[in-house]
């Protein structure tokens, strides 16, 4: 497309930059897959150039000591650039991800609100105080914490990068941002949109690359005392062993393999629309996807029949067909991955209930049918493997023990949903599932208040609301002695 720039670039100090030594990669159109451009590959030298431009604009650019009012107006400037070109966004992200465009035109509008929530909350942050009678004064006082290093995913990227970038930025750190290499597209908007809200030179700065490289100088780099990471669990391990040296600030969103539990009294026209919303929509490539489907037995067939029967209605299509309900998969080599995990479920003897195959009336790109599971057991590998991509894993069991037991039965424990008109059954069957979050009789509604994170393999940490400041802040303490006189004395005579 026209409008494309022929190379993605980094942003350093508050510039286009190419790499130092030249490297670039290519960057596929996942429909196709043809490389459409190419992006900076940034190496150590890269990111070491952009840590000590935003080192220097944390100690010289006054964004660290800004007063929290001034900085949420750029906050909320970057949410009216952000709004301005939600088109162009979710035009590029879309292209850039095989993303259905009518989906990722919501993305857009999180994004800014994301900005928004967070100049919000930083106007109306408090600092603690706690008095000790009259002798003593003990204080809380915030101080962003440098140069935050944030490493993003490459599904719906520009909402994600928001969701990093505005917290980080409302405490008043500097931020080198590492976006995902199979998804560089929409972030090459930031840089005019911060420049024009009157964002400091090298206060935001971008460093293109692959993980192993850029991803890898980041996380080591002695400037940097804080990351967030969002991506699967194996690369979370990697940038714990690898930051362990540096003792430094860690928040990782990581894996899962979400249970959605559907009793028998439940709604069930809701939890079939929630089911099929919680597995397909974003193309399944999405980390809270409900992609174990557990159903009471008495409702088990009619369910499996219902789901199949929707899923195999699905539009699977060109991502900027406006109709499309399914598009393609953000890279071959993720392509290949889905499809791997069909096959073995069908090799292990779950049941194919739909899909499973590339749609014939489109041969090429990574384009797959949504796809339904039935008669999944705790030994076939769907169960317990995340896919990110259109398959679901459907399970019975026969009381609310067995309902738990098989929702705990994964190393993952990011999200889950709960689906009963049995309130009491519902708060306790929420209270036993191993999860960082649970939806009761909902899918995936965020208030962005809510902590958000997982628990077991499925994160660190949780961000959101306040939780989001505490990360990217150190709160430091003062113990003030206001009596005249009175310390305790120690040792010698009266």
């Amino acid at each position: 497309m026209s409008d494309f720039p022929e190379l993605i670039t980094h942003y350093i100090g508050g510039e286009q930059v190419p790499s130092a030594g030249g490297q670039t990669f290519g960057v596929l159109d996942p429909a196709t897959n043809t490389e459409y451009t190419r992006a900076a590959a940034g190496q150590a030298a890269d990111v070491d150039r952009a840590v000590r431009a935003a080192a220097a604009a944390f100690r010289d650019s006054g964004w660290a000591d800004m007063r929290n009012r001034a900085r949420a107006g750029v906050l909320n400037r970057i949410a009216d650039g952000i709004e301005a070109r939600g088109e162009q966004i979710a035009r590029w992200e879309s292209f850039d991800t095989g993303l259905p465009i009518s989906q990722v035109k919501q993305q857009a509008k999180r994004a800014a609100e994301n900005f928004r929530f967070f100049a919000d909350l930083i106007v109306v942050q408090t600092e603690e105080a706690y008095r000790v009678a009259d002798v003593q004064l003990n204080y809380v006082v915030r101080k962003p914490k440098g140069v935050a290093g944030l490493i993003t995913p490459w599904n719906t990227p520009f909402m994600l990068e928001s969701w990093k970038l505005a917290p980080a930025l409302a405490s008043g750190c500097t931020v080198v941002l590492k976006p995902a290499e199979w998804s560089p597209l929409s972030v090459s908007l930031l840089p005019e949109i911060f420049t024009e809200a009157g964002v400091p030179a090298g206060v935001f700065n971008i460093v293109h690359g692959i993980g192993e490289q850029a991803g890898d100088a980041l996380v080591r780099h002695p400037d940097v005392p804080v990351l967030s990471f969002t991506g699967e669990t194996t690369t979370g391990q990697v940038i714990m062993r690898n930051a362990a040296d540096g003792l430094k600030g860690l928040s990782m969103e990581l894996g899962g393999k979400s249970p959605n539990i559907i009793f028998a009294d439940a709604d069930l026209d809701a939890a079939l629309d929630s089911a099929i919303f919680g597995v397909f929509s974003l193309n399944g490539e999405r980390c809270t996807a409900g992609s174990r489907v557990l159903v009471h037995r008495s409702i088990y067939a009619d369910f499996v029949r219902q789901l199949g029967e929707r899923a195999a209605r699905f539009k699977v299509g060109p991502p900027a067909d406006e109709s499309t309900e399914l598009g393609a998969l953000i890279h071959p080599e993720h392509f290949d991955k889905v499809i791997g995990h069909v096959a073995k479920a069908e090799a292990e003897g779950a049941r194919l209930v739909t899909g499973g195959k590339r749609p014939d009336h489109l041969p090429d790109g990574n384009f797959l049918e949504p796809t339904v599971f039935a008669d999944v057991t705790p030994e076939h590998t769907l169960f317990r493997e995340e896919v990110f991509g259109p398959v679901v894993a459907v399970t019975p069991f026969d009381d609310e023990a067995e309902a738990v037991r098989l929702a705990n039965d994964t190393k993952y424990g990011l999200a889950a949903y709960v689906w009963t008109n049995d309130l009491k059954r519902g708060l306790r069957v929420a209270n036993q599932v191993e999860a960082g979050m649970l939806w009761l009789n909902s899918h995936n509604i965020r208030d962005l208040r809510t902590p958000f994170g997982g628990i077991k393999a499925s994160g660190v940490g949780h961000e959101g609301g306040t939780r989001s400041i505490d990360f990217y802040t150190d709160q430091r303490i003062v113990h003030a002695w206001i009596a005249e006189g009175g310390l305790p004395r120690f040792g010698g005579t009266q």
